[in-house]
């Protein structure tokens, strides 16, 4: 049996939940190898400079600027991050190295996987020193890269990409053809594709909601923020004839504030839930940020969504907009004080029909062209 190893690491929720899909997937099928998820924070404590200044490891700054918000100027803060980790390749690449060399009760790669941006020239570097010719691969978990040395890196390596334009950024770059593999989407967690036989106006009915109005998902990820709070009372206030599920993840104190406010529009509040693809079932709308995650969720699940672009979003997710408007998927705004406006520009009409019809044609089946695709890539480094 072959072993695949899979990088991940949890700055945003996005790199864990792509790994472990693929490993949930791989299982399932009963492929033929191994995977084992490996933690890259772990591997690379020693040199993780924020933490000891700061006390608190990068991957957990970068999550307390997503929950609080503080995402101006995001662009210098990653191009700070970026020369913090150049400054420390060498030691990156020796622990990478010893790593690999030194894990004497487990067998090595025959294939390494990365699902993780900022990291992979230091990565490949020291797969390489440690075991020379093992195939290294990146799968973009974002819709585009960020170039220089987000995602992509000018090595012999091979890529998987869920857009065109992630597509053509990497044989932009130069490299070959055949490492380069295009593929329908991004991942997602295998229960999306699991049929879901709801009674969507009983279902409605039984949170609260009216069985017949229009409603939307209101959606930022596992711990919420405080702008939900501020999209529940423009909407409150607008006289627009809809109701919302909103969902506050594991964000307590958000959770209770949103279920105590009394409200003209119709609300159903819920905390951390493994159920988004059911409330998605009963929405026909998703308010959220655009993170290459929940929109990709909402697509498949044939939301069209309303989501903005401004000077606060993060320089990997601003590409998502212009894929949201050229595939007729959404409303993009410039904040969300505008919620209402774009709202209303979505139940215009016949306005959500065609872009739910927009989001049915996108098919996206990645996860599962992925495993197929990795048959190949794990063959290669044993030697088949």
């Amino acid at each position: 049996m072959g072993i695949l190893d899979i990088i991940f690491f949890d700055a945003g929720g996005g790199h864990r939940a792509a790994a472990t899909a693929l490993k949930t997937v791989c299982e399932q099928q009963e492929r033929p190898w191994q995977v084992r998820m490996v933690h890259l924070q772990d591997i690379l404590a020693p040199v993780d400079v924020f933490k000891k200044v700061l006390r608190i490891d990068l991957q957990e700054i970068y999550n307390q600027m997503l929950r609080r918000g503080w995402t101006l100027g995001s662009e210098q803060g990653l191009r700070f991050m970026q020369a913090v980790i150049r400054m420390y390749h060498d030691s990156e690449v020796r622990l990478m190295k010893e790593w690999w060399q030194f894990r004497s009760e487990a067998p090595p790669p025959d294939a390494v996987v990365s699902v993780v941006p900022n990291f992979n020239r230091a990565i490949f570097e020291g797969l390489q020193a440690a075991l020379p010719g093992t195939p290294y691969m990146t799968i973009l978990t974002d819709l585009a890269d960020f170039p220089p040395a987000f995602w992509m890196e000018k090595q012999v390596q091979d890529f998987i990409c869920g857009t065109e334009r992630a597509y053509r950024q990497a044989l932009d770059m130069g490299h070959r053809r055949e490492r380069v593999q295009r593929v329908s989407g991004m991942i997602l967690n295998p229960r999306f594709y699991q049929p879901l036989e709801l009674d969507v106006p009983k279902e409605r009915e039984a949170l609260g909601l009216d069985p017949a109005k229009p409603t939307g998902l209101v959606l930022f990820g596992g711990y919420g923020t405080g702008v939900m709070s501020s999209i529940l009372d423009t909407l409150d206030r607008s006289g627009l004839d809809t109701q919302l599920i909103l969902i506050a993840g594991r964000n307590e104190k958000l959770y209770r504030q949103l279920s105590a406010r009394r409200t003209r529009i119709r609300k159903h509040v819920v905390g951390f839930t493994s159920e988004v693809p059911r409330y998605m079932k009963l929405a026909d709308f998703m308010i959220g940020k655009p993170g290459p995650g929940s929109l990709s969720e909402a697509v498949h699940m044939q939301l069209p969504a309303v989501t903005v672009r401004n000077a606060w979003t993060l320089p990997q997710e601003r590409f998502n907009s212009e894929w949201i408007r050229s595939h007729d998927l959404g409303v993009v705004l410039t904040n969300f004080e505008e919620v209402d406006r774009g709202v209303a520009e979505l139940l215009e009409g016949g306005t959500l029909a065609r872009m739910k019809q927009s989001a049915a044609r996108m098919q996206n089946r990645a996860v599962f062209e992925i495993a197929d695709l990795l048959a190949e890539f794990v063959s290669r480094g044993r030697g088949n």
